[in-house]
């Protein structure tokens, strides 16, 4: 999302484009809420719904995207804030990396990537901004994340022998799966504090939103 001044500047008026003969009018984007000093516009949630169809065939509603945009919103500022860095090109190609080996084979990335309506660009733009709020989260809150071996144990009885043998498969052994289970449970920690954390920020933002308005 650009700054606050340079969205004020362009959209003290709605912005519209002439239509055809007869003068119709189609918007071209809208405020859709207000979160302090700044707003969240219609485009930010059709980019993200296309992400969205992208990545999973379906996205959310708009009004689930918007809470979802609002709540990057205070995640970004508080990482701006914080002078986070930015993710590297590296860490950034690995997470693209990522994304592409969630498909089939290449040709379905593709092939989705352009039905979503998404251009390489916009891909790798989400990306690095997506990366950029789980970084931020994760410095903030893994410190605080404490897992007690007997979490690590009984999540390996419960949940992995369990889903291996499910699938007719011999589950890794203890030690094998100790750190890939430690990091699970690290994320789940995280994203535990990061949902109280949110959960009370939004309490004290002033946010006003017109989702309700442009959708007439």
């Amino acid at each position: 999302m650009r700054g606050a001044t340079i969205r004020g500047i362009l959209l003290v008026f709605v912005l519209v484009v002439m239509c055809g003969q007869g003068g119709a009018q189609e918007v071209v984007d809208r405020i859709v809420a207000r979160v302090e000093n700044d707003v969240i516009l219609f485009s930010d949630i059709r980019a993200l719904s296309r992400y969205q169809q992208f990545l999973d065939g379906k996205s959310e509603s708009d009004a689930q995207i918007l809470d979802r945009l609002i709540d990057q919103w205070i995640v970004r500022t508080e990482a701006d804030v914080s002078r986070s860095p930015q993710p590297s090109e590296a860490d950034i190609d690995r997470s693209l990396d990522r994304v592409r080996s969630s498909f089939a084979s290449e040709q379905e990335y593709e092939a989705q990537r352009k039905q979503a309506g998404l251009t390489e660009q916009d891909v790798r733009a989400m990306v690095s901004s997506q990366l950029y709020l789980s970084n931020y989260l994760d410095s903030r809150f893994r410190p605080a994340v404490h897992v007690d071996p007997k979490e690590v144990e009984d999540f390996y009885q419960n949940a992995i022998v369990p889903r291996a043998k499910a699938r007719g498969q011999e589950p890794p052994s203890l030690d094998v799966a100790r750190d890939s289970i430690q990091e699970a449970l690290v994320q789940n920690g995280i994203n535990q504090q990061a949902e109280q954390w949110l959960k009370e920020s939004r309490l004290r933002l002033h946010v006003e939103k017109s989702l309700e308005e442009v959708a007439k």
